[in-house]
């Protein structure tokens, strides 16, 4: 019998991995990742109480490319705004087991950029 390549499952079983060791406080939540194949999403997450403090994502901001690595960047400083209301200042990063190319480091940069710290 062949084992099938699965690239979702390997995302998975790395998600699993980075989970193990990134944990959210309500003074350092989380900030989860998440790439559909059109859109990418944000949520600033509270792991002590289980609760998504904010988010944001392409589709909601209505861009023209939502799919692209500038769309990314759009996405972060909209959340690191959000975030700044909420006087959240410092997070850690969970980026979901995706790699830290393309997409995912654009989000980075653009919470880096507007204030965020991880």
């Amino acid at each position: 019998m062949y084992q099938t390549f699965n690239k979702n499952k390997q995302r998975k079983h790395r998600h699993v991995r980075v989970r193990a060791n990134v944990k959210g406080t309500k003074t350092c939540p989380r900030v989860s990742v998440y790439r559909s194949n059109r859109y990418i999403y944000a949520q600033i997450i509270d792991d002590a109480s289980h609760k998504v403090l904010t988010s944001s994502s392409s589709l909601l901001l209505g861009l023209d490319k939502p799919g692209t690595k500038e769309a990314a960047k759009k996405v972060g400083a909209d959340l690191a705004s959000k975030a700044k209301e909420l006087k959240i200042k410092k997070v850690v990063f969970d980026r979901s087991g995706y790699l830290y190319h393309g997409q995912v480091a654009e989000l980075a940069t653009g919470l880096r950029e507007n204030g965020i710290v991880f």
